[in-house]
C-alpha cells in the first residue's frame, strides 16, 4: 500500500513538473514574440528563442521565430535553415512554408521557390495565397506564355477573383514586335466649301518590353471646293519606356514648318500601376503655333476589368489666362491579343492629343465640341494589323454656330 501511495505521489509531482516546464516554455515564447513583434528588439528575441530551444528542442515555434528574426536581419542562409527545420519536423506548419517561399522569391531563386510552394500545396491544396506565390515564382522565369497559362488556370480555379483576368490582359499587352505601316484619316464636314481633309501617316514601331520607339512622317491636305488650300509634312518621334516595375513614361515630339501643323508639339506622361487593375497618369502638353504657345495638364485614370480596359482622361488647358477643360472616355474590349479589340470613344472639348484637328488647336480650344465613335482592330495571319474607326464630332466653329464632322480612320501595319 505504501508503495502505491509513493508511486502516485511521484507521478503527481512529475506531471506537475512537466506542466510547470510547459508553462515556463509557453511564457518564454510569449515574451520572445513580444520582443520581436512589439518591442522590435531582434537581439533579445534571439537570446530568448535560443534559451527556449535549449529547454525544449522540439518546440518548433522557437525555430520558426528564429527564422523570422534572421529573415528580418537579411541573414538569408540562417533563416532558410530554421524554416526548413520546421517543415522537415512538421510539414503542417503553414507559416514556415509562407516565410520560406517569400524568402526564395525575394532572393529570385525560382527553382527553390517552386519546390517549396509545390510542397506546401500538397498540404494546403485550397490555400489561395500559395497559388499567388506560385504565380510570382513563375514570373521569375520571364516566360510570358507560361505565366499566362498558369494565370488562366487560376482564373478558372478562382472565378470570383478578377485580378487573374486583369493580369492576363496586361501581359498580353506586353509583347515584342516590329511593325511598319500607314494610317489614313478622311474628314468631311456638313458646311459647304469646307473639306474634305486628308491625313496620311507612315510609321515604324519597334516595341520591346522595356522600350518602344515610334517614328512617323505625317502628311496633311486640307481642301475646299475641290482644291487644296493648305498642305504639308510633319515629323514625329514617340517613345514609351519603363521607369520601374510599376511605372512607365510616354514622350512625344513633333515638328513642322507648315501652317497645317503646329510648329512644335511636346508631350510627356507618367503612368503608374496602382494595383488591382488600376492605372493613373499625369502629364503635360506644349503646343507652339505660328503666333502662340499653349500649355495643357493631363490627368487620367484607367482600369482593367477582365478583358475590358476603361479610361478617363482630362485635359486642363490655358489660353489668355482662362482655363478650358477637355475630356475623353475610352472603353476597349480585348480578344485574343493586344492587336484584337473593339473600342468606344466619347468626349468633350478639343485636346492637344487629337491629331486630325491639331492644326486648328489654337482656334478650337475655346469652342465646344461633342464627339463619339467606335472602332475595330484585328490581327490577321499573325502579321497584318488592320483597323477601322469612325468618329462623329458636333463642333462649334464660331460662338453658337455648329457643324457636323465625320472621320473615317483606316490603319494597316505589317508585323514582323
Amino acid at each position: 500500500m505504501k508503495r502505491i501511495v509513493v508511486f502516485i505521489v511521484l507521478n503527481i509531482l512529475w506531471t506537475a513538473n512537466l506542466q510547470a516546464q510547459k508553462i515556463d516554455t509557453d511564457s518564454l515564447l510569449t515574451e520572445a514574440s513580444k520582443q520581436f513583434n512589439i518591442q522590435k528588439d531582434a537581439s533579445k528575441t534571439l537570446k530568448l528563442a535560443h534559451i527556449g530551444i535549449k529547454n525544449a528542442p522540439d518546440y518548433l515555434d522557437f525555430h520558426l521565430l528564429l527564422g523570422r528574426v534572421h529573415l528580418q536581419n537579411k541573414t538569408s542562409d540562417s533563416a532558410r535553415y530554421y524554416f526548413n527545420h520546421v517543415i522537415n519536423k512538421n510539414p503542417k506548419y503553414k507559416d514556415a512554408f509562407l516565410y520560406l517561399s517569400k524568402l526564395e522569391l525575394e532572393q529570385k531563386n525560382d527553382e527553390n521557390a517552386n519546390t517549396t510552394i509545390d510542397k506546401a500545396l500538397t498540404f494546403y491544396p485550397e490555400e489561395k495565397e500559395f497559388y499567388l506565390l506560385k504565380s510570382d515564382a513563375i514570373r521569375l522565369k520571364n516566360n510570358d506564355e507560361q505565366t499566362i497559362s498558369y494565370l488562366s488556370y487560376l482564373a478558372e480555379k478562382f472565378p470570383e477573383d478578377q485580378r487573374f483576368k486583369n493580369e492576363i490582359t496586361e501581359l498580353k499587352l506586353k509583347t515584342n514586335s516590329d511593325r511598319f505601316g500607314f494610317n489614313y484619316n478622311y474628314t468631311t464636314f456638313s458646311r459647304d466649301g469646307v473639306g474634305p481633309w486628308h491625313l496620311v501617316g507612315l510609321q515604324y514601331i519597334r516595341e520591346r518590353k522595356k522600350l518602344t520607339l515610334i517614328g512617323r512622317i505625317n502628311y496633311a491636305d486640307r481642301r475646299s471646293f475641290g482644291e487644296s488650300i493648305n498642305s504639308g509634312l510633319q515629323y514625329e518621334f514617340e517613345t514609351y519606356f519603363l521607369n520601374g516595375p510599376k511605372s512607365y513614361s510616354f514622350a512625344n515630339i513633333a515638328v513642322s514648318d507648315e501652317t497645317v501643323f503646329p510648329k512644335l508639339r511636346l508631350a510627356y506622361s507618367y503612368f503608374h500601376n496602382l494595383g488591382k487593375g488600376w492605372e493613373g497618369d499625369l502629364g503635360i502638353r506644349y503646343t507652339k503655333t505660328s503666333d502662340k504657345e499653349l500649355y495643357a495638364g493631363v490627368i487620367g485614370i484607367g482600369k482593367y476589368v477582365g478583358s475590358f480596359w476603361l479610361n478617363l482622361k482630362s485635359y486642363l488647358q490655358w489660353d489668355n489666362d482662362k482655363l478650358y477643360p477637355a475630356f475623353t472616355a475610352t472603353a476597349r474590349y480585348y480578344f485574343d491579343t493586344k492587336y484584337d479589340y473593339a473600342t468606344l470613344i466619347t468626349g468633350y472639348g478639343t485636346s492637344p492629343d487629337e491629331r486630325v484637328t491639331l492644326g486648328q488647336f489654337q482656334q478650337r480650344i475655346t469652342l465646344n465640341s461633342y464627339r463619339f465613335g467606335a472602332g475595330y482592330y484585328k490581327l490577321l495571319w499573325q502579321h497584318y494589323c488592320v483597323g477601322v474607326q469612325g468618329m462623329y464630332n458636333r463642333q462649334e466653329y464660331s460662338p453658337n454656330n455648329f457643324q457636323n464632322e465625320y472621320d473615317l480612320f483606316l490603319t494597316f501595319h505589317y508585323k514582323f
